[in-house]
């Protein structure tokens, strides 16, 4: 990997990649028309008030309604007319990462993709302790949970700017790191995502104002879908 393509790292040395889209409002945000086109906006796996208090509908109404359906509006109206608009969303953000012609179309659909995998890692009364295979594997890679928690919330918090954290398996180990903007370790070899916390501001400003350590914490301790995160690391052992 290239330096240009370098990001921050945790101390346990998953590299992530590196490359780039907010408005809040205090009040709730109307359904928006799905805009024509090959990618459509998948709808949440939970009612808007199911992740509440830690994420308030008020908040998944701008952030799923507002920001994840801009991604992919723009996405479709950036495709429209190319062969891209015949490929899968993975294969678009993996056959324009780090392609500076198609750089807009790598954000939209990397921003799509994340969104799609953070609702994903997230679930009504989660968080607690994932199940025994991935305790253990935890346990082995981190040293333990506690461990475990204080480096994920480390990554999130680490993150400058706009992005995301990521626990990961590359390679056959679990590995924690962190990407900026549009950035996704979901385009590297060997590398399976099983959960992911968004440090964009939309996606806990409404709630927690500056307070990102609080929005942190919520997630980790009352929002992770070990369930998930389980099945994604059955698939990344075949």
């Amino acid at each position: 990997m290239s330096n240009a393509r370098s990001a921050t790292v945790s101390r346990r040395g998953l590299i992530f990649g590196a490359l780039a889209a907010g408005a809040l409002s205090r009040f709730p945000a109307p359904a928006l028309a799905q805009a024509a086109g090959p990618f459509q906006l998948a709808p949440l796996p939970y009612a808007d008030t199911a992740l509440a208090p830690a994420i308030s509908a008020n908040t998944l109404g701008f952030h799923w309604g507002r920001h994840h359906r801009g991604y992919v509006d723009t996405l479709n109206r950036l495709v429209a007319g190319t062969p891209l608009a015949a490929q899968s969303l993975d294969d678009v953000v993996k056959n324009t990462a780090g392609r500076p012609e198609v750089l807009a179309i790598f954000n939209s659909a990397a921003q799509a993709w994340n969104h799609d995998f953070y609702w994903k890692s997230l679930k009504p009364n989660g968080g607690g302790m994932p199940g025994e295979a991935l305790r253990a594997r935890i346990d082995q890679d981190f040293g333990g949970f506690d461990r475990f928690r204080q480096e994920f919330a480390n990554a999130a918090l680490g993150q400058f700017g706009s992005g995301w954290a990521w626990l990961a398996v590359a390679n056959g180990r679990l590995r924690l790191g962190r990407t900026p903007n549009a950035e996704t370790p979901m385009i590297q070899p060997g590398v399976t995502c099983l959960l992911t916390i968004d440090v964009w501001e939309h996606a806990y400003y409404l709630d927690y104002q500056n307070r990102r350590a609080d929005y942190v914490a919520a997630v980790i301790d009352r929002l992770l879908n070990w369930d998930f995160a389980a099945e994604q690391f059955a698939r990344s052992r075949g």
